[in-house]
């Protein structure tokens, strides 16, 4: 098995994966590439199309038609976005009818487009892998490097043919809304927002994945299980979380594991997954454990794990048996969700972070400075190479991202601003929503005088300040010359730049 197979399958439909499209599934619907089964052949089984197929097949192609489009293709929207690390493309059965080759492209692209703008022309496919060979009835594996992040799939055949199943392997690359605000809780062990089981035991009846899997078990064949080993125990599994964070909240379910779930089980975590075993602190002492019940740890969890800043859990269960759902409910500490969001900006394709660092700072030449300096390594390095790019930049370009910022006490800037930066800008003004007539009047018309004078408008960090504060600001600026203005105003600038940074990174927004 390929290194990349033991990633979480992105297309899995247990996260939602769909087929949206396919230009041709003659034979046999594009819907069956995400089955979760292997395929299957049934001899003599045939359709009033031809022969039954467990796959997506389409028509033969003539001449005229390959002249116009040499390729078929279909359309997956992923269960979970993420950077693919590896696709299998399986063509179990087909032998006489396979693609000669196949290509897979992605693109990012936010919330639920529908199927016509999918086709269209301003989406940006971004190539995965070049057009390769393909081997009849294989599993063909093709590792992927270097991806973005993407949210939908092109898989194009040429020039025909059927492929019987897709699997896309790679790092979940969870929107950061996942995370909540500070303080909230959430489920640091959920695949879904970024958590895989590393390694284990043993996994004789069941994958280890299944743990970390959304929802509860449909059946006993939807959990993690161990053979029979005969032997004291216990059987282990280790789980890299989504971030690091603490822990409150521990849930065990063995749903449908009536004969056979495990005498008992502990919990301990870690900041490192290779840990040696006095290494890791104690989060749930071994506790005996029902057959076909969730089970709800909270107030016997061991203080001192519940304060440790856990990158790594470790389930251990005695002597065997099965777990079908493993549960860790805690907080992302500091370094889980600067971590978690510095690897999300890494990880956007080129044109989604321009579009947020453009939502930090209006300036082009400034974002594509900053877009060509991933990976930025800590939320530090990345505001100090934020500062010295903007210092960096002519007057120009300061001009530039002025406009993208509207008046105090507006909503709208000249240079336009995305619905982020628009949000932002409202936060940040606060101040100004609760000041009374008076006092906005008087800004109003400094403002006016502040624009009269230096040719832009007045540029202030208004994070924390009330209107009262703004206004005395802007009069003490009304004093200086231009080129001491200009500096004043480019500092402002770099201000709220680095705060709006933080946010984009640490989820605070």
């Amino acid at each position: 098995m390929s290194d990349f197979e033991d990633l979480v399958n992105l297309a899995d439909r247990k996260f939602g994966a769909t087929v949206l499209y396919a230009n041709d599934d003659f034979f046999a619907s594009k819907d069956n590439l995400l089955a979760p089964q292997a395929a299957v052949f049934i001899d003599g089984k045939y359709t009033d199309r031809g022969k039954w197929m467990d796959g997506w097949e389409s028509k033969r192609k003539r001449e005229p038609e390959l002249s116009r489009q040499p390729f078929d293709f279909a359309i997956v929207r992923l269960g979970l976005p993420g950077r693919v690390r590896g696709v299998v493309v399986d063509t179990a059965f087909f032998k006489g009818n396979y693609p000669e080759s196949c290509a897979l492209e992605g693109a990012a692209i936010p919330g639920y487009p529908e199927t016509a703008a999918l086709l269209g022309d301003d989406v940006v496919w971004t190539p995965l892998l070049p057009r390769t060979g393909l081997a009849g009835d294989a599993k063909n594996r093709f590792a992927v490097e270097g991806a973005h992040r993407v949210t939908h799939l092109r898989l194009r055949i040429f020039p025909d043919g059927g492929v019987a199943r897709l699997r896309v392997h790679g790092d979940v690359m969870a929107d950061p809304r996942w995370r909540g605000r500070r303080g909230a809780v959430v489920d640091l062990a959920a695949a879904e927002h970024g958590a895989v089981v590393t390694s284990a035991s043993d996994m004789f009846f069941g994958s280890r994945h299944n743990l970390v899997m959304p929802g509860r078990a449909v059946n006993m064949g939807d959990g993690w299980e161990t053979k029979r080993s005969r032997r004291e125990g216990p059987d282990w599994v280790v789980v890299a979380l989504a971030a690091s964070g603490t822990i409150e909240r521990v849930v065990l379910d063995t749903l449908h594991f009536k004969g056979n779930s495990p005498e008992s089980a502990a919990v301990c975590v870690s900041r490192s997954a290779s840990a040696a075993d006095d290494a890791w602190t104690p989060l749930l002492g071994r506790t005996r454990l029902l057959p076909h019940t969730e089970h709800v740890f909270d107030d016997v969890l061991l203080a001192p794990a519940t304060q440790l800043g856990a990158t790594h859990a470790r389930l251990r269960i005695w002597p065997d048996g099965g777990v079908s759902r493993m549960r860790l409910f805690g907080q992302l500490d500091a370094a889980g969700r600067e971590t978690s969001g510095l690897a999300w900006l890494d990880a956007l394709t080129d044109e989604d972070l321009s579009t947020r660092l453009l939502g930090c700072c209006g300036s082009r030449a400034w974002a594509a400075r900053l877009l060509g300096a991933r990976p930025f390594g800590t939320l530090a390095s990345l505001k100090a190479l934020a500062t010295a790019t903007w210092l960096a930049l002519p007057a120009s370009d300061h001009e530039e991202a002025f406009r993208a910022h509207p008046r105090i006490g507006e909503k709208k800037a000249a240079g336009g601003q995305s619905a982020q930066a628009a949000a932002w800008s409202g936060g940040e003004q606060a101040g100004v929503a609760v000041a009374d007539a008076g006092t906005l009047a008087e800004l109003a018309r400094t403002n006016a005088a502040y624009e009269q004078k230096f040719g832009r408008i007045y540029i202030v960090c208004a994070t924390g300040r009330t209107a009262e504060e703004m206004l005395e600001i802007a009069r003490r600026r009304l004093e200086n010359d231009p080129v001491a203005e200009a500096r004043e105003a480019a500092l402002a600038q770099d201000a709220i730049t680095l705060l709006r940074l933080a946010k984009l990174v640490l989820g605070d927004a």
